[in-house]
């Protein structure tokens, strides 16, 4: 046989490259990682509680009479209206339980795989690590806004059953038509978004440091604590606007009139900030981490 009908390895080789660099990329896409998400306990119990909780907060209010509490006067609003029950429920719930679910979810993204020793195998594929980080990031990301908006769907749903559709009034006694309430909480959904996106990668990046998802999550939680009780502090001044959590109720001039929308300005630009840094932290970590499980 001559040389020239001899088969050119090098050229298989790279063919068997480039057909197993496709199934890589195949495999490790946000579809494949989202159903792992919602195929796990925790993500389906987080998502129950959210849609559990605007029944929960309705039979409080039954069962409570008059006595609704405050919240920035919106408890006392609460049964006035479906669309003044959602301003609650979402206002009650963001500085706390979607805190949580937001961590739980992105403190799990990498440290999940690593403390069950499968991220070791998803890194012999041949993607890059960026590419890696890209789709748990954005699968993360996804799974924390359909707990967001299953929460707001839900307590709209809700509220309209228990208290009926009607304008949206406001602490100062205005009442807004069904179309501008709409718009109005439309616009608290997108900022508190906005917000949890520095518990999202606080918690991401955290994820990437530790084989213990319960260490990335606590550890986000426990900044976000930190950071609103220092807010709390009058004594520390100016300093106060620089935390994370300083901004995290501007939503709240929404719903002013005039509306007030400088402190929702200034939020987005400090979550952006504060978002940028903790995943670019998340990349320089996890690229030259050496990972043994």
């Amino acid at each position: 046989m001559s040389e020239s009908a001899l088969p050119d390895v090098r050229a298989l080789d790279a063919q068997v490259d480039v057909a197993s660099f496709h199934r890589a990329r195949a495999s490790l896409t946000v579809r494949t990682e989202l159903r792992r998400q919602f195929s796990l306990r925790r993500t389906r119990l987080a998502l129950g509680l959210v849609v559990v909780l605007p029944v929960l907060l309705v039979a409080a209010f039954e069962f409570g009479g008059d006595e609704a509490g405050d919240l920035w006067s919106l408890a006392a609003l609460a049964t006035f209206s479906a669309a003044n029950f959602t301003v609650f429920t979402l206002g009650a719930s963001a500085g706390f339980l979607l805190m949580v679910i937001v961590a739980l979810v992105c403190g799990d993204a990498v440290a999940g795989d690593a403390s069950n020793g499968s991220l070791r195998y998803l890194l012999a594929l041949p993607v890059s690590r960026g590419r890696l980080l890209g789709v748990k990031l954005l699968a993360s990301l996804a799974t924390s806004a359909v707990a967001l908006v299953a929460l707001t769907v839900t307590a709209l749903g809700v509220g309209v059953a228990a208290f009926g559709r009607g304008p949206l009034r406001t602490p100062r006694g205005d009442a807004l038509a069904l179309a501008e309430a709409a718009a109005r909480i439309g616009g608290m959904v997108a900022y508190v978004a906005v917000t949890l996106l520095v518990v999202a990668a606080l918690a991401f990046w955290l994820s990437t440091t530790t084989d213990a998802p319960l260490a990335a999550v606590g550890g986000a939680v426990l900044v976000v604590i930190v950071s609103t009780i220092l807010d709390q502090v009058s004594a520390l001044g100016a300093v106060r606007t620089m935390l994370p959590t300083h901004y995290a109720d501007s939503w709240r001039g929404l719903f002013d009139d005039p509306m007030q929308l400088e402190a929702m300005a200034r939020g987005s630009l400090a979550t952006v900030i504060y978002a940028g840094f903790f995943l670019a932290c998340a990349w320089w970590t996890f690229l030259r981490k050496d990972v043994l499980s």
